[in-house]
């Protein structure tokens, strides 16, 4: 009997069918394009993590070699939990073990670490986790107070877009079981129980399902490939960067049809339950008016569209009210994927903005090319004459950094600086000390050509028995960082600055050949509260070790600056590049290597992939909605053709009916952009106050039409869907509607 009754009725109601195929569908396509682009994005940070940094998952540091190296590495291997124990060559010299450690079971990494440092009985710092790499595999350090979120993030996005999947479905579900209410209630009423009611709704959700779930789950797979190559081909001038591949597990493809199904089935056991519940008298006086928009009893005006359409505006307002709780994932999948991606772009502009005037603009003419010498220093390099040397170079500088103190007493501060309650009252974080302050003093050590023509430019007597301070402190009370004002650090006639090391013990008085206010042309940021120093290279290599501040061994590392001619193209700036790089390996000196123009691109580049990747989502969202609109207006077709055929009958006229439908449309994609503008509006304000940012700067380059095309999006596609509900519902013969009692 019941697969006759479900037969039939799915035989004569195309309307059901469709509607709840098209939720299967839609549900099994979202979840498989999520599912899979996650899967896709875990598996390819692994792989970069893997690439980047190694894949060892623990890694113990031992000052052995030879028989002793062999009982550690067996003892290690030993250990029930440790998957392999292998020596890395490439870091262990000198006596110095370096062994890298994969685990079996990854949850208990860190207490395994914990115990082969016991047993060991090393210190603390001869242990490490590779928490990057256990933080994606969920993995965190149980001491951590902020582990890193990304993966719990990854697996909260897949769970709330599942849970909207189950609500949308589960509209879908609703809509069309309401609309059986009546003929439920007669099953009912005739010896049904609610346990048959409810298997048999189940059984007609899971025969439409399985084939749209397959054809779902397929077309999200091939969505997901499609993505990942367009990101590939977005990111495909990127130095370095790791091809994404598009990897499909099969275990992946079974939990996401697995997951389909429950969500579909899950959906429609919701409503069943419910209206298995209900006793027949009930389902039979519900059931009767089909309308909801006719069902809603507190009739409460709905004032501004009466206003602005009349008794049309009124029984929209009814109807929208009636839809209430089906439209409910609509409006805050639209609202949110609106206000996510109006915030969105308004955010990566501001940060394009703010990056472009403090770092592009700022370092424009600052560097060229730029590398990075590690374990080198001033002292034995000398490919200084060779790189300025090189074609197309203008200007060069090579230099090191170290890290001092300097104890400045009170009397030595500027007049200025004095006046507005000296160091303390700009700097919170300042250490006073016997009647002064022990102030930061980073060294910049330049090579001795290049110290002598800052000097020049500094209008300095050019010598190499003395440093030059940079002169100035930033008054943060009355000047914000994006305009500073600078203030002078110490009085006109300082002839020189004490050194401290740790504790503040004096080191000696460092002489000073003169005070600037300018820094010289480097790629570098200085502290607004620091007496930063500029030292030769020969006064480095008479004071600098002797007074314990040059950096030993691999903590030493060299920087070259390399300039090109004003207007460099990028062929030539990467010719440059390929020229440095080329002269410091025939030298022996490994390096990392970077020109101006290519980092740009690059940068520009990773801020268009994250943009596309929060866009995809926020477009995800708004076509969950926008599906949910689609199927709540279809499903409640059938349904509103009584109350269509109760206005017809008074006298509205069908363009009357129609307009019915498109002041509910205006309503449903109206509210999320009316509710949105002012919300990025008072955004974008916060933003542009905290980084003091003028509107007019922001306002020259808003994301109008990209804002405008997603209005545009969410208001055609809810045109359309409401466009085409009318057209269904007023094309047929509605006076037959109230005529109309049968079961089908």
């Amino acid at each position: 009997m019941w697969k006759l009754y479900s037969r039939s009725y799915l035989a004569h109601n195309r309307a059901t069918r469709r509607s709840i195929t098209a939720a299967a569908l839609a549900a099994a396509f979202f979840l498989s394009l999520v599912g899979s682009l996650f899967y896709n994005f875990w598996v390819y940070e692994i792989e970069r993590i893997t690439l980047e940094e190694g894949g060892w998952q623990g890694r113990v540091t031992v000052e052995q070699s030879g028989a002793a190296l062999d009982e550690t590495l067996d003892a290690l291997a030993r250990f029930a939990n440790v998957d392999t124990a292998a020596l890395n060559t490439g870091l262990s010299e000198n006596g110095v073990a370096v062994i890298d450690l994969t685990f079996r079971d990854l949850g208990d990494a860190y207490a395994d670490l914990d115990r082969i440092r016991e047993a060991l009985e090393l210190p603390d710092e001869a242990v490490q986790a590779h928490e990057l790499l256990l933080s994606r595999y969920l993995v965190n350090d149980p001491q951590d107070s902020s582990p890193s979120l990304l993966m719990p993030f990854y697996l909260a996005v897949l769970g709330a877009v599942a849970l909207a999947l189950v609500l949308l479905i589960r509209n879908s579900f609703a809509i069309t079981m309401q609309a059986r209410l009546h003929q439920l209630g007669i099953l009912a009423s005739v010896g049904a129980t609610p346990r048959q009611l409810r298997l048999c709704l189940l059984q007609e959700a899971a025969a439409l399902a399985l084939l749209p779930l397959a054809l779902g789950t397929a077309l999200g797979l091939a969505a997901c490939s499609g993505v990942l190559a367009a990101l590939n081909a977005a990111a495909a001038h990127v130095a370095g960067r790791h091809t994404a591949v598009f990897q499909m597990h099969p275990l992946l493809v079974a939990a996401i049809l697995l997951l389909s199904l429950l969500t579909v089935l899950f959906s429609a056991w919701l409503p069943a339950r419910r209206l298995s519940r209900m006793t027949p008298l009930e389902a039979l006086r519900d059931g009767a008016a089909e309308s909801p928009a006719l069902r809603w009893k507190r009739r409460r005006h709905a004032r501004l569209l009466a206003l602005c359409f009349g008794i049309r505006g009124e029984l929209a307002g009814n109807a929208l009210r009636a839809q209430k709780r089906s439209l409910r994932i609509a409006n805050v999948s639209l609202l949110l994927s609106f206000l996510g991606f109006t915030a969105m772009l308004c955010f990566f502009t501001l940060s394009g903005i703010s990056t472009q005037m403090t770092y592009f603009a700022r370092y424009q003419d600052a560097w060229d090319v730029m590398a990075t010498v590690p374990g080198a220093s001033l002292d034995d390099f000398s490919l200084t004459e060779p790189l300025r040397a090189l074609p197309g170079v203008e200007d060069c500088t090579v230099y090191e950094k170290a890290q001092a103190q300097c104890f400045l007493p009170a009397g030595a501060q500027s007049d200025a600086l004095q006046a507005l309650g000296g160091l303390g009252a700009l700097d919170g974080s300042a250490v006073p000390l016997d009647g002064g302050w022990l102030v930061d003093a980073p060294i910049v050590v330049l090579d001795d050509a290049s110290f002598l023509a800052y000097c020049e430019a500094c209008g300095i007597e050019p010598a190499l028995d003395g440093a030059v301070l940079l002169d100035r402190v930033w008054d943060s009370l009355h000047s914000h960082f994006r305009d500073p004002l600078y203030l002078p650090f110490v009085q006109p006639g300082t002839e020189a600055l004490t050194l401290a090391g740790d504790g503040g013990a004096a080191l000696g008085d460092l002489p000073l050949l003169g005070r600037t206010g300018g820094p010289p042309n480097l790629r570098e940021e200085y502290d607004d509260y620091a007496l930063v120093l500029f030292w030769p290279q020969s006064l480095w290599q008479e004071l600098g070790a002797a007074w314990g501040l040059a950096p030993a061994g691999a903590a030493t590392r060299l920087t070259v600056r390399l300039l090109g001619r004003d207007g460099i193209t990028q062929e030539e700036c990467r010719a440059l590049q390929t020229a440095a790089a080329a002269l410091l390996e025939e030298g022996g000196y490994a390096c990392t290597i970077e020109n101006r123009i290519d980092e740009k691109i690059a940068n520009d580049e990773m801020i268009t992939g994250a943009q596309l990747i929060l866009g995809a989502f926020c477009l995800l969202l708004a076509a969950i909605g926008l599906a949910n609109v689609f199927l709540n207006t279809r499903g409640f077709v059938h349904q509103r053709r009584r109350e269509f055929a109760r206005y017809l009958s008074l006298g509205m006229t069908p363009a009357e009916l129609r307009s019915l439908f498109w002041i509910e449309g205006a309503v449903v994609a109206g509210r999320p952009l009316v509710v949105t503008l002012p919300l990025t509006a008072a955004v974008v304000a916060f933003m542009l106050d905290a980084s003091h940012l003028e509107a007019e700067i922001f306002l020259a380059q808003a994301p109008v039409l990209p804002v405008a095309l997603f209005a545009a999006l969410i208001v055609g596609t809810v045109a359309l869907a409401y466009g085409l509900g009318a057209r269904e519902l007023l094309t047929g013969d509605l006076t037959a509607v109230l005529k109309d009692d049968s079961l089908r």
